[in-house]
Order: structure tokens, then sequence, then C-alpha cells
């Protein structure tokens, strides 16, 4: 995309989120639901096609550009991104990835016009962190395959039509090599979802459990047409969905740091505005310097990403700084607005609580260490 144009989308989606998101958040909160008319207008602007080759009809940003996109939607509430997350993500970027071109031609350009909506299933029960001791088991059946298990915590999975999901094709492999990516439509027969999740924060994000209870899915249907590769493609998948995901810190701490810096300039104490006091100031200064570090290395590693580097530890450190730094500012911001932080209509409270997800979804930030660490390891061994 040439930078006028994608200067003309930013600017649009800019516009969108002041005009339409923002006003639209405490009808969200209160109705735990996203109206149909947002999701259709983020359909119309081609939202949901951010990530999608436009050879397949979708707009075909680049990392920096989907990035630059989401920090912008994530202004307002996160809850508005999670609508087309998971299909700009985690749900379609193994078919762009590592599908077949038939997979590509059947799949992605529904989701580039938002027609179909993708979810992913890897999380278990006994799987999250421990990724590759999944127990969702795919059992060969002449063309097909039987699979059974339950995933948990998928995001969009009563809005999806497609699932992108993780199993177990040989059982007595152990580790990861025995893995198997599979497309499977939500519709197919067998397949259930559980109750809607109650969470702490993200109201209008949906959430439920996938029940796989003999699903029988065709062996074309699994990602790139050859078993035992699926954990290899999440990873990929991973390591860009975590620069996605800086991308959302980035537009909370945006908010947050705006709406601090509004409320300690118009809030007087002592004859005075708080914005005046020297330790306000300090903690102002520090959501700034964490939100720019976050930007600083998010542009150079999706630059990165963009180029065709490997950035794996790159990828996870910008993930566990960038979600422990919206932490941080959120924690400032209701610390700045004192009692007022604590009370649901100044909004900050709900922040608080949104951005406590992202130190978990995408690898928490424990396991982004033991990435970090153990790149550096294998980095030193090899250089000996």
């Amino acid at each position: 995309m040439d930078a006028e144009t994608f200067d003309l989308f930013r600017t649009t989606v800019q516009r969108f989120v002041a005009e339409k998101l923002i006003p639209a958040e405490d009808a969200v909160e209160e109705a735990d639901a996203v109206p149909e008319s947002i999701i259709q207008q983020m359909r119309e602007m081609g939202l949901f096609g951010l990530s999608v080759p436009e050879e397949y009809g979708g707009i075909g940003c680049t990392m920096a550009e989907e990035a630059a996109i989401i920090r912008e939607i994530t202004r307002a509430s996160v809850v508005f991104r999670s609508v087309i997350g998971t299909t700009v993500g985690i749900g379609s970027q193994g078919i762009v990835m590592d599908g077949t071109e038939e997979q590509k031609r059947e799949w992605l350009p529904k989701f580039a016009t938002g027609e179909a909506i993708a979810s992913f299933g890897l999380t278990e029960p006994e799987a999250g962190s421990d990724a590759a001791s999944l127990r969702t088991v795919a059992v060969r059946d002449g063309d097909n395959y039987r699979i059974t298990g339950t995933k948990r915590y998928i995001t969009n999975a009563p809005r999806a039509n497609v699932f992108s999901l993780m199993a177990r094709t040989e059982p007595d492999v152990k580790g990861a090599a025995g893995i198997s990516a599979f497309l499977l439509p939500a519709d197919t027969p067998g397949t259930s979802l559980g109750k809607p999740a109650k969470k702490t924060g993200q109201k209008g994000a949906v959430t439920t459990d996938v029940i796989l209870g003999d699903v029988v899915g065709p062996a074309s249907s699994i990602i790139g047409g050859v078993p035992g590769r699926g954990f290899k493609t999440a990873m990929k998948v991973l390591d860009r969905g975590r620069i996605h995901i800086a991308a959302v810190a980035l537009g909370m701490c945006q908010r947050l740091i705006d709406m601090s810096l509004q409320y300690a300039m118009e809030r007087k104490q002592f004859g005075q505005r708080i914005a005046d006091f020297q330790l306000v100031q300090a903690m102002l200064a520090d959501m700034k310097v964490d939100m720019l570090t976050t930007e600083a290395l998010m542009q150079s590693v999706a630059a990165k990403f963009d180029a065709g580097e490997s950035v794996s530890l790159e990828c996870a450190a910008l993930k566990y700084y960038a979600s422990e730094a919206v932490g941080r500012i959120a924690d400032r911001a209701v610390q700045i607005y004192g009692g007022a932080g604590y009370m649901a209509e100044y909004k900050v409270e709900r922040f608080y609580r949104d951005v406590r997800l992202l130190r978990i979804y995408e690898g928490t930030s424990q396991i982004q260490q033991t990435i970090i660490a153990k790149q550096m390891i294998r980095q030193a061994e090899a250089a000996a």
C-alpha cells in the first residue's frame, strides 16, 4: 500500500474510532455485546481483511501497517478489536502461511469480507502454556479423521464460521511432532459450544469452550495437507500474533495516558491542579516512557518481520514488554484518578480490568521469558 493510500485508510479508522466506537463503549459494557451494526461497519471498512493478501480480496497490510491500524482501533475499548482479532490474526494466518492453494481460495476471500469469521483452538483444560501436551485426538478413518476433545477459552467461538484447531493425529508420538492443524467448519455435526464465560473484563468479547464429540473432518481439512506440522504452524502464527498484541497494548497505552493527563490537568487539590504535583508528574512521565519504549520496539520488530528475518526472540520480548507496560500504565492511571479511578463511571477501572488479559493470552509473560532465555542460550551455544 502506498503511503498516501495508507494514510487515508488510517484517518478513516481514526474517525470511526472517535465517532462510533468510543461513544458505544458504555452500551457494550452494559449489554456485554457489540452491536451488529458496528460489526457490519467493520466489514464494510475491510477491517476483517487487514492481513488477507490482496489476491484473495483482502487489504494485504504488512505487519507494520496492521499494527498501526490495530493501535488506532484499541484507543477504543479492546472489545471492538476482539471482533476482528481472531480472523485477522491467529484464526486465518495458519492458512495464509501454510495452507494449500485450495484452502486459501475457499476461506481467505470470505475472511476478507467478514462473511466468515475464524477462531483458533489450541488451549485445552489440561493444555495451556504446555501446548504440546494437548489431548484432543484426531483418528484416521479412511479419507476422514474423527476428532474428539475440548478446547477452552476460545475467543469468538459463538461468532465463528470455522475453527483453526490443533489435534493429535499420532497418539503414539509425544510432544509437538504428532500434532496437526485442522480447518473445521463450526456447523460440523458433533461440534458444540459451552456456556459463555464470565470474565474479569473485556465484556462484549465472547469466549466459550468448543466441544468436539467424535467430529468427522476430511483429511483434506488439515492445513497444508500434511499431518504432523500443526504445532510448527501454530508457533509461526503466534510469532505474528505477538506483534499484533503489542499493537493492542500500545493503543490502550495511548488512551490511558490521554485520560490520565486530562484528568490530572482538571482535578484540583490543595488549591492547584494535581498535574502540578511532582509525584503525579513522575507517574505521567513513567507512563509516557513505557509507551514510547513499546512503540519503538514494536516498530523495530514489525520491520524485521516484514523483511523476512527470524524474530521469535524479538516477538517474545515485544509481547512481554508491551503487555507488562500497559499493565503498569493502567495501574498508574487508577492511582492518578484516586478514588474516582475505582469507580465504573470514569472508565479507568474498566481498562485496568481489560488490560490484565494481555499478560496471559498469546503466551503468558512467563512463557515469553522462557522463549527469550532459551533463544539466548541457543545463540550462545551456536556462537561457541
